[in-house]
């Protein structure tokens, strides 16, 4: 297999993570913001939807969207549980973490890291994500508190999913993660799994 990532990217970053965790296989071809490899693999049609991750399987089929990827590699594995009630709420967590969790603590960290895009943050849009970020972390700290995983009594998709982003609201998105000690105990959690490996390993 062969994953198109973003070095700087969450949400290829997640992708890696669990490939890691998982051991597999996997080329990695790094493809980031405004580079001539992320040029090449949209003109090569690598991208289908214009941006990484995909993965590229064995037999040439592309696999566009982080957390469609997790689903694919987690199947048949500790992280996608068996119970469907169990698997109904990992994906739960999974959609609200690119429908909220992403738009705010991604986006807040983005107009901060990347050159080209700081233009876009004014003081106001600034202030509006970091309080929307700052309620979704509580919505995972109200979860994480009296309990080690997001879903179950192991760690699942949705645990890898939202590390993604998590991981780096601080020192990246200007969040206070002070305010969240379950969240970092979880985060800490996460970061101990056999096989674990940073967002610049």
């Amino acid at each position: 297999m062969r994953l198109y990532s973003m070095p700087s990217s969450g949400n290829s970053y997640k992708v890696r993570l669990l490939l890691s965790l998982l051991a597999r296989d996997c080329q990695i071809h790094d493809v980031e913001y405004l580079s001539p490899a992320l040029d090449a693999a949209r003109l090569a049609g690598r991208l289908p939807f214009g941006k990484a991750p995909v993965l590229e399987l064995d037999d040439g089929r592309l696999l566009p969207e982080s957390n469609a990827i997790l689903c694919f590699l987690g199947e048949g594995t500790d992280y996608a549980p068996v119970d469907p009630v169990l698997r109904a709420e990992m994906l739960g967590w999974m959609f609200w973490e690119q429908n909220q969790h992403e738009g705010t603590i991604a986006v807040r960290a983005a107009l901060q890291f990347y050159p080209h895009r700081r233009a876009q943050a004014t003081p106001e849009r600034m202030a509006e994500l970091l309080g929307r970020g700052h309620a979704n972390l509580q919505v995972m700290e109200n979860r994480l508190a009296g309990r080690d995983w997001l879903v179950g009594e192991a760690p699942s998709l949705a645990d890898i999913c939202l590390y993604g982003y998590t991981h780096t609201a601080g020192p990246r998105g200007g969040f206070n993660m002070a305010r969240f000690p379950a969240v970092n105990r979880w985060l800490a959690r996460v970061a101990a799994l056999p096989g674990y490996r940073g967002l610049e390993a």
